[in-house]
């Protein structure tokens, strides 16, 4: 078995400590700054890691409702020292990641609905048919 990427491995530290301090709205002086310090350390100089996440954010988050999360992410990573001049690259790598996420078709709900689930954990039962359903709230009107 092969040890993973430290390169992957340094990026989702810092995807993942973005994400904790970028919340959407203003943050205050103290905590940008600790996001930035925070970013700063676990990036440890590799300003291209902050790049790809500041690009791959900007670029996924275009036209989404959480937009503004997004581009929090970005720019707290560009304040942390991301190497601005990749990440227009990495953009268009983010918009091709969200193109492949919206094509993927929705399927709806699970056969029964979310009602099936409820009901399974309200008594219980991990195997609850239908048909007891049927009897316990009747059919469907």
């Amino acid at each position: 078995m092969s040890s993973p990427d430290p390169d992957r491995l340094r990026y989702a530290q810092i995807a993942g400590a973005a994400a904790r301090h970028a919340q959407g709205w203003r943050l205050t002086a103290e905590e940008e700054a600790a996001a930035i310090t925070e970013l700063t350390e676990t990036a440890a100089g590799r300003a291209d890691l902050l790049a790809e996440r500041a690009g791959t954010a900007i670029g996924f988050g275009e036209g989404r409702p959480d937009a503004a999360r997004y581009q929090q992410i970005a720019e707290l990573c560009i304040a942390a020292g991301a190497d601005q001049a990749l990440i227009e690259r990495w953009i268009k790598v983010g918009r091709e990641r969200a193109a492949a996420v919206a094509a993927i078709p929705y399927t709806g709900l699970p056969p029964g609905g979310l009602l099936l689930p409820m009901l399974r954990a309200a008594l219980g039962r991990p195997r609850l048919h239908s048909c007891l359903c049927l009897r316990v709230i009747g059919p469907a009107r």
